[in-house]
């Protein structure tokens, strides 16, 4: 026990007689919060049945998930892009499920595409995209 927080002691013997109150409770909490330019964007266009990315010029790089300021090169990004579902610059990507192929095969750098949701199915969120698969038309760069 500390000084600055002395609290009461208890012994066994009075919980055992049922001189302590104890209840449980579960807090119904809900939250949001604001996605902010590049996410909110982001989501709608995946909506649509598209992936849009900002551009650095400074680094030369596509990025995607989208963000307004590039933690490459420390500047504002330069603008929106619409890039192909098959495709983003190295180092980039999206955290998501892959399908249809053997899991010894899956690597980072795979060359895969979209599998999209119906449009009637769609949200805004990741999960539009109802995962990613192989693409035997994409030849692996590296």
């Amino acid at each position: 026990m500390s000084d600055k927080y002395p609290g009461t002691p208890l012994d066994k013997g009075e919980l055992k007689r049922g001189k302590i109150f104890m209840t449980s409770y579960v807090p119904k909490l809900r939250y949001c919060w604001d996605t902010g330019e590049a996410i909110g964007r982001y989501l709608e266009e995946l909506r649509n049945g598209r992936l849009i990315a900002r551009s650095c010029n400074g680094c030369q790089r596509i990025m995607i998930p989208p963000r307004m300021f590039c933690e490459r090169c420390f500047r504002p990004t330069d603008e929106w892009v619409y890039v192909k579902d098959n495709g983003a610059s190295h180092g980039m990507g999206i955290l998501h499920l892959v399908k249809k192929a053997p899991l010894k095969q899956v690597r980072v750098g795979m060359p895969v595409r979209a599998v999209w949701r119906t449009p009637s199915q769609r949200r805004g969120s990741v999960t539009d995209i109802s995962y990613w698969e192989p693409d035997s038309l994409n030849k692996e760069v590296g």
